[in-house]
């Protein structure tokens, strides 16, 4: 167990005081923002009587100071530097177990596996403000469906919130000294469980993991993690329970494919192997999954609830205690925090975006539960749309190749980027949970680039759009004599993100830009529904705005989201119903050679100036996106409920398995 989530730990059960986590926080190297938040999860409580806990054995955390979603996902120093993980316990297993892994043994097979008592808790209350559409993760768009899928379908792998392996389907961790990964990086080798069954009892099998390689990436799938399977040239059934992933070049993050809860999660090829490709997007199992998970899905109204029940066949014989599951969705960030921590609604609350003073008054008063606080690895953001989204070709508006009438100009996107006053986003909205940021990558700090700064500066934005071409027009809007500077912005329904807008609305407007702001309900916004037009990947406005970031320590599936040198399958469009990443409609032959370069690096000490390069040219040379706030992940949680070790890599839920209720 890594240094923050010892630290964790030790607040929920109220092992330790507020003097004591600041003493803790600050050996840790934990940022100001995190370190806030912590002491808010502690209350008003300053008892300094709790010395019996052990200090001595905490990690050096690997951190960084935010975080947060597609919607809202992640990353941590340290940990994708093309060396060889180190393993923790297995997903439901104990620190004993983890050491087996390592050495090559199983983890957690024994009768007793560290939990609590199948069953013996009745049911725990999750609330998620934007509600789950879909339960296969390989659709999902953002947390709330990768949240909701995790109770069921598991990865080879997860990693915890320093950035280290955590086994959940994979019964060891792959290394160059046990033979697991070739030494030219062109192949890993996994050993699987041997005592896991499909909830319909069928056992699983490295046949299922070569399948949904296959089924991720077929091109008629459209899957959302294409990119994530697209470096595999093979896979290959060793037996069946040892499969190797041949690689199409030298791979340093052979970690990435099948790991965590966004994308990673191993499919049953019994039940599918009928419907890839284009059959895939109908099929049942899509709103009813079959997993290795702990629960079942009971029933699940899209848009609304899911209701879980426990997986009988689960591998582990006293886990999980919870009897049953309801993971709710809808309302808001604020109602969410009111009913984990005030009313005891809920037992736990997912990504308090609730305005800072809202949030630090309700911490203040709460009755029923306390704030979870997470480094993250997220950005809040605004996307640019390269594209024109008025006017329809083919069919289809923000058409590639069809550029924006004002925003294709290099100039004006600069203006944009001095007229987003990120200090005040930051400190009136986010407080304790965010920090401003000039980068859209922003973990493992050895990524984050140094070259890059921010400046609200409305005169010298205004001079900017002068020289530019862009003046004044009758009416009162800037125009090149020919276009007015007119633009939608749009974000999900959110009271922050709202005031967010507004806060960039007004510098804009005192210039002649004019500004339109459209929020839309998250589970519209985030829907994978081809059909739906108000979707963040449609991307039917001049910007908009949400949280992204890395899921893994080697994040090269996140960088996959501004190349383009697969456009039919890269760029968001109608073809392939808008499951490309790249909603900018960018292209940028030099970024694609960097996301190259990368995806083949092994030398650690020759990987970060990639990832520094292509993080400037996002931000700082093309501007197709303006990083707002480095953001924490954020949520709340009864007073009761324990067993939590929240990842900014991986979805909240992922060890559902471990969570109680103490006594």
């Amino acid at each position: 167990m890594s240094g923050i989530d010892e630290l964790q730990r030790q607040i929920f059960a109220r092992q330790i005081g507020r003097r004591d986590v600041l003493k803790r926080a600050l050996a840790l190297g934990l940022s100001a923002p995190v370190i806030a938040g912590l002491l808010a999860a502690c209350g008003d409580d300053d008892d300094d009587d709790d010395d019996d806990t052990d200090d001595s054995g905490d990690d050096e955390p690997t951190e960084a100071s935010g975080g947060g979603d597609t919607e809202d996902a992640t990353e941590a120093e340290d940990g994708g530097d093309g060396d060889e993980p180190t393993a923790t316990e297995e997903a439901g297993g104990d620190d004993a177990d983890a050491t087996e892994a390592e050495d090559g043994g199983d983890s957690g097979d024994s009768g007793d596996s560290g939990g609590m008592g199948r069953g013996m808790g009745d049911l725990v209350r999750i609330l998620y403000w934007q509600a789950p559409t879909i339960l296969n993760p390989h659709f999902a768009q953002g947390d709330k469906d990768s949240s909701a899928s995790s109770l069921v379908l598991e990865p080879l792998i997860h990693f915890d919130s320093a950035g280290e392996i955590v086994l959940a389907l994979a019964a060891e961790v792959p290394s160059i000294e046990n033979g697991g990964v070739a030494e030219d990086g062109m192949s890993v080798t996994w050993n699987l469980r041997d005592d896991v069954v499909w909830s319909d009892g069928t056992p699983f099998t490295a046949e299922d993991v070569r399948f949904t390689w296959e089924y991720a990436t077929d091109p008629d799938t459209n899957g959302t993690y294409f990119a994530v399977y697209d470096v595999i040239e093979d896979v290959e059934v060793v037996d069946d329970h040892t499969v190797t992933l041949h690689f199409k070049n030298p791979n340093p993050a052979w970690m990435v494919p099948f790991a965590t809860g966004y994308g990673g999660q191993v499919l049953p090829s019994h039940l599918l192997s009928d419907s890839i490709g284009a059959a895939a997007r109908d099929h049942e199992f899509n709103l009813a999954p079959i997993g290795t998970g702990p629960y079942v899905v009971e029933n699940f109204n899209p848009g609304d609830v899911v209701t879980y029940t426990i997986n009988e066949s689960y591998r582990f014989p006293d886990k999980p205690w919870f009897a049953r599951v309801e993971f709710k969705g809808g309302g808001d960030a604020t109602s969410a925090a009111r009913a984990a921590m005030q009313t005891g609604d809920v037992d736990y609350a997912w990504n308090l975006q609730v305005e800072a003073d809202i949030l630090d008054q309700m911490s203040e008063s709460a009755e029923t539960g306390a704030l979870l606080v997470v480094p993250g690895n997220s950005v809040e953001r605004i996307l640019i749309n390269l594209s024109d989204p008025n006017e329809e070709v083919d069919g289809e508006r923000s058409k590639l190749g069809n550029d924006h009438p004002f925003l294709a100009d290099i100039e004006v996107r600069k203006a944009l980027t001095m007229l987003c006053d990120r200090d005040t986003i930051a400190n009136q909205l986010y407080g304790a949970s965010g920090a401003p940021t000039a980068n859209t990558l922003v973990a493992p700090e050895r990524f984050v680039s140094p070259n890059t700064s921010y400046t609200f500066d409305v005169e010298a934005a205004t001079q900017m759009l002068e020289d530019a071409g862009w003046t004044w027009s009758g009416d009162g809007l800037r125009s090149n004599g020919e276009v007015e500077m007119s633009m939608l912005y749009q974000t999900s329904t959110n009271p922050v993100r709202q005031k967010n807008q507004e806060i960039i609305k007004q510098a804009c407007e005192s210039i002649g830009i004019a500004v339109e702001i459209k929020a839309i309900d998250a589970g519209v916004y985030f829907s994978s529904d081809a059909g739906n037009p108000d979707t963040w990947a449609h991307f039917y406005a001049d910007i908009e705005m949400f949280t992204n970031g890395p899921s893994t320590p080697y994040p090269i599936s996140y960088m996959a989201n501004y190349k383009s040198n697969e456009p039919d399958i890269d760029i968001a469009q109608e073809a392939n119903s808008w499951s490309g990443p790249n909603a900018y409609r960018w292209i940028n032959e030099e970024y694609n050679e960097l996301y190259r370069q990368a995806e083949t690096e092994l030398d650690p000490d020759a990987q970060p100036e990639l990832f520094i390069r292509m993080n400037d040219l996002i931000v700082m040379d093309d501007i197709v996106e303006i990083p707002l706030v480095h953001r924490a992940l954020v949520s709340a949680t009864s007073n009761a409920l324990a067993g939590i070790a929240a990842s900014p890599w991986t979805p909240e839920t992922w060890n559902v398995q471990d969570w109680y209720f103490e006594e």
